[in-house]
């Protein structure tokens, strides 16, 4: 599938999670063969007052493209002056949060507040969308509350302002990320709309995801929760999808081998002290399934070095 001009070579994609979505986890999704990244979402207004943590979050490595940035605001200009500084960073793609359930993002009329409002959705769209040489993308969800389920409005009136695609989470924001995604939302949308439809929600197999593509018949799925410890999870569904032969269960050793790998990135990019600390989220969603995963969880919440981890690793049956 094309996102505008840029083409996606893949079948999921690694969707924006805060403090996740990072450059050491979006370059080991490429690698597992996640076809399309979008990095972890940047406040337009943090972007426009050159905050040094927005700044950081704009950057991209060239092992990880096809890769956008995602912006969040509520002011069209805002938001398109932000789209400009971020083009310094080289983004294939700029996506825009409309999906956001977070009290402190949404309260402030940003993320999924903005499905209150289609009219300045669409203004935001099309201020981007001019200020830019790339794709403009967007990310909704199923709409505010069950009394206001408004994605397909939405979805049309991004792309009469512009979108070049629009990415859809089955659920409102009331729901927050219970109960089960709505994926009949997603198929709707797909109906309703001529660009590309990106499905996202509650895909943790690549079995889920073939269905998600069966059901809504979307063009792309977007991986967030199911990628956590399995970036494998992007392999596992470009087999299924390609009708390759499916490869054997991950087995531990290689679940410890590529965890190392993983949080040795995050201590190159971001200096040990910091790296190690986001580590021990990562650890404990790499030891799920693991014998005596709870104690190895509780051990890792403590480490503060990368080789006090493969000392803890050392300690694993396999």
């Amino acid at each position: 599938m094309k996102i505008g001009n840029v083409e996606i070579n893949g079948y999921a994609a690694l969707a924006p999670m805060a403090g996740v979505s990072d450059r050491a986890f979006r370059e080991l999704c490429v690698d597992f063969g996640a076809g399309y990244v979008v990095g972890e979402m940047v406040s337009s207004k943090g972007v426009t007052y050159h905050n040094d943590k927005s700044i950081e979050l704009l950057a991209l490595s060239e092992k990880e493209r096809p890769a956008a940035v995602q912006l969040f605001g509520y002011e069209p200009q805002i938001m398109a002056e932000a789209a400009k500084i971020a083009m310094k960073y080289d983004p294939d793609i700029i996506d825009i949060n409309m999906g956001c359930p977070a009290p402190k993002i949404a309260m402030n009329g940003s993320g999924s507040a903005l499905m209150k409002n289609p009219p300045l959705c669409g203004e935001i769209v099309s201020a981007v969308k001019n200020a830019v040489s790339v794709p403009v993308t967007v990310k909704i969800r199923k709409g505010w509350d069950k009394h206001s389920i408004n994605a397909v409005e939405v979805a049309q009136i991004c792309e009469q302002a512009g979108a070049d695609a629009i990415t859809v989470h089955g659920r409102t924001r009331e729901q927050q990320y219970m109960p089960p995604a709505d994926w009949e939302i997603i198929r709707q949308v797909k109906k309703a709309v001529n660009i590309p439809v990106i499905g996202n929600g509650d895909i943790t197999t690549a079995v889920q995801a073939a269905q998600m593509f069966e059901q809504t018949n979307c063009d792309l799925v977007m991986i967030g929760r199911g990628a956590l410890g399995n970036p494998w999870i992007f392999k596992e569904i470009s087999m299924l999808i390609g009708h390759e032969r499916p490869t054997l269960p991950v087995s531990t050793a290689e679940k410890i081998s590529v965890m190392l790998r993983h949080v040795q990135k995050l201590c190159e990019y971001k200096g040990e002290y910091v790296g190690m600390r986001e580590a021990r989220k990562h650890a404990g969603w790499y030891f799920k399934g693991m014998r005596d995963a709870a104690s190895l969880r509780r051990k890792a919440g403590s480490i503060e070095k990368f080789d006090d981890l493969v000392e803890l690793c050392k300690s694993i049956e396999m």
